[in-house]
């Protein structure tokens, strides 16, 4: 039942129905009075001698057609299909997912609330949880980063060491919860110091020269201080990147669009634009623990820093600790 319309709308959906379905209805009924001459064909006639008979349908075809009649009346009597009308039993697709979905609440959330338990870390190594983060990731994820996760130009490979935003296991749920803006302006946002398209191909074979990647090497040099001038703001002056802008790391062989000298110049020169979008509302926290650890086992998972570490785990550590003090105390 959809209530977005006016009156107006209401009535002219409910009148075209009622007259389409009745009007079936009265042309069977006319069909059935008409008057039929055996052997009296309708008059067309094709390749000289086929003719075709005027005769009436089946009975068992025309009750067909009476039976999908009375079918469409009172399915338009019982379910919403009549303008406004709710119909008798008051479905309505909204309500059926709603319903769907608090029973799917009810069966699985003791479930997620159990892995929200653990530790990401640990997580990753339990096989049904990976198998239900796997399920997660071919829902939500696999249609930019690959089903194998292993990306495509412009979306980053998952299963690798190498990270934008970082892979700790909080710096991952954060960028499914609360997604990510990655922008890099053309010309590093200063065209002057790059020297304009020129210029962009020497930075470019800079880059490249970060990486160990085939160049030139008089462009290089020629380069080096325009990326000094432009470029270390965002990827460091050694061009390590920074991972709280998501600014990658331009010292590895991992080029998100590619590392050809021309698709490097095109970056520098066109800047580059790439969102993903935030699941946080979508998945919830005990969904993205879950999500989190699926990714973090992929094989790219870095261990938190000491210092990183959540005051949960921290807590969790000092316990343990505590308990083998009273232990060796106790002996």
């Amino acid at each position: 039942m959809n209530q977005d319309f006016s009156g107006f709308w209401n009535i002219y959906i409910v009148v075209i129905v009622l007259l389409s379905v009745l009007g079936c209805a009265v042309l069977l009924w006319t069909q059935d009075r008409a008057k039929f001459t055996p052997g009296k064909t309708t008059g067309h006639l094709w390749d000289e001698s086929l003719e075709e008979y005027n005769n009436p349908l089946p009975n068992w075809w025309r009750w067909l057609y009476y039976l999908t009649v009375i079918f469409s009346l009172a399915y338009l009597a019982l379910y919403p299909g009549l303008g406004h009308f709710a119909g008798l039993f008051g479905w309505t697709s909204h309500n059926q997912y709603e319903r769907e979905m608090e029973a799917a609440k009810t069966l699985y959330d003791p479930i997620y609330e159990a892995f929200q338990k653990q530790d990401v870390a640990t997580l990753a190594g339990n096989a049904e949880a990976r198998e239900m983060g796997k399920t997660l990731f071919l829902t939500y994820c696999a249609q930019c980063h690959g089903s194998d996760a292993r990306g495509a130009k412009g979306f980053p490979n998952l299963t690798d060491g190498d990270w934008l935003y970082g892979g700790t296991p909080d710096e991952i749920k954060t960028s499914i919860t609360d997604g990510r803006n990655g922008m890099m302006p053309p010309y590093g946002g200063n065209p002057d110091a790059v020297g304009g398209a020129a210029g962009a191909r020497e930075v470019a074979n800079y880059a490249r020269s970060l990486s160990g990647l085939a160049h030139d090497s008089i462009l290089a040099a020629k380069g080096k201080p325009r990326f000094e001038e432009a470029c270390t703001a965002c990827h460091g002056a050694d061009g390590t990147g920074n991972k709280f802008l998501g600014a990658p790391n331009l010292t590895d062989k991992v080029w998100l669009y590619g590392s050809r000298e021309d698709t490097v110049v095109e970056t520098i020169t066109k800047g580059r634009s790439n969102q993903m979008p935030a699941h946080g509302e979508r998945l919830g926290a005990a969904k993205i623990h879950l999500l989190a650890a699926y990714v973090y086992g992929l094989g790219g998972g870095v261990a938190p820093s000491p210092e990183e570490a959540s005051p949960e785990d921290t807590a969790e550590a000092e316990a343990e600790a505590g308990q083998v003090d009273s232990a060796s105390t106790s002996e």
